[in-house]
């Protein structure tokens, strides 16, 4: 299978498709792409988690169909899905901070799981519908590499190894990946008529781009310290993480959505049980560096500091984490494009022309995503 190429004419060219989260991080990287495939995106999400945000310097919301709307709100989710009529849905509105997770685990736990539940079930009523139309519909979920049962060792994680969770956004996210399973048997799997649905479940390591602007993530708290000429603080400079360029994942989510949109439209079961299952996408082994690796390499762009604040009290996180992403590689022909070097620099160079004009953040995105398909089609 070949890359997805940045071109209109493709499987999501002129097709609906939802984006849940739309607002945030990933998801305003996500719909632009998508507009750039010449998609027609219905967005579902609540405003902006943060000012600035990436949403609104893309100027999305006069660009796309923009809701405000809360998932845990199942009677309004399910009825706009029904009225949209969607050919591809990426779910990736959550809860998506650790540490915000322990101060409030109830509304974590009620995004992340219950409204997961909603937007599966929405696909299941539309899933009736499509079944007698003919038609079909292809959910991409987006959960984490957290969700895995993590045992702090060297070794990647794999899709088939033991979910679990320390803190309740990790447990969260493992919980969803199970409701997503049981949906997938229960509704989604075909049993002697033609499939209507196909979903899967997908785990990213540690993103980092240009338009991040979230509370309590490094990225953006350098970026923030180093804008006012303030030391950065980094409470755990020793903890490793997968890191890869936001694009690297969303790529995966495209490819994964377009070979399962193939799949259902020749109605091809062994190629859907292959793809409507779980699936990594991790960067390479020499992405996996610890923090205080990752702030000096955010140094050599923008020069200043760091505080070593890792002696104060401070909630449980995972030290060590690592995916291992050869399914990704067998069944989408999906890889890594850029190293550890590349992402940092690339990021840091969209926030330091965006601080000099801000009016070019979508020429930058937009730049970023066309060097990032030339790079995947080399």
């Amino acid at each position: 299978m070949k890359p997805l190429a940045l071109e209109r004419g493709g499987p999501f060219d002129g097709r609906v498709v939802i984006v849940t989260g739309h607002t945030g991080f990933k998801g305003s990287w996500l719909t632009e792409w998508l507009l750039m495939l010449g998609a027609q995106v219905v967005g579902i999400a609540l405003p902006p988690p943060s000012s600035p945000s990436l949403f609104d310097q893309l100027g999305l919301a006069s660009r796309i169909e923009h809701h405000i709307l809360d998932i845990c709100d199942r009677e309004a989710l399910s009825r706009l899905v029904r009225e949209t009529q969607p050919d591809f849905v990426f779910h990736l509105a959550a809860q998506p901070l650790v540490r915000r997770s322990y101060s409030e685990p109830v509304e974590t736990w009620a995004t992340n799981v219950m409204g997961t539940t909603h937007v599966l079930d929405a696909l299941r009523a539309l899933g009736f519908d499509y079944r007698r139309e003919g038609r079909h519909c292809t959910g991409v979920f987006i959960t984490s590499d957290k969700c895995y049962e993590n045992r702090e060792w060297v070794y990647g994680y794999r899709e088939n190894d033991a979910l679990g969770g320390h803190d309740p956004y990790s447990a969260s996210k493992a919980a969803a990946e199970i409701v997503i399973a049981a949906y997938r048997r229960s509704y989604f799997e075909a049993s002697g008529e033609r499939s209507s649905v196909g979903i899967a479940a997908v785990r990213a390591g540690n993103v980092i781009g240009g338009g991040d602007w979230a509370v309590d993530r490094i990225v953006p708290d350098c970026i923030r310290h180093l804008s006012a000429g303030a030391e950065i603080p980094v409470r755990n400079p020793w903890a490793t993480r997968p890191w890869q360029h936001v694009l690297e994942p969303l790529g995966g989510y495209l490819q994964l959505a377009a070979a399962i949109d193939e799949a259902l439209a020749s109605y091809n079961q062994p190629r859907l049980r292959q793809l409507c299952s779980a699936f990594n996408f991790g960067p390479a082994l020499n992405a996996n560096q610890s923090v205080g690796v990752l702030v000096e390499e955010v140094l050599k762009y923008w020069p200043g500091s760091w505080l070593d604040e890792s002696g104060g009290q401070a909630p449980h996180e995972a030290s060590r984490l690592n995916l291992v992403s050869d399914k990704a590689f067998h069944e989408l022909a999906w890889s890594w494009t850029w190293d550890f070097h590349q992402v940092v620099a690339r990021t840091i160079r969209w926030y330091k022309e965006v601080a000099a004009s801000p009016s070019e953040a979508r020429r930058l995105t937009q730049a970023d995503i066309r060097a990032y398909c030339a790079a995947r089609a080399c």
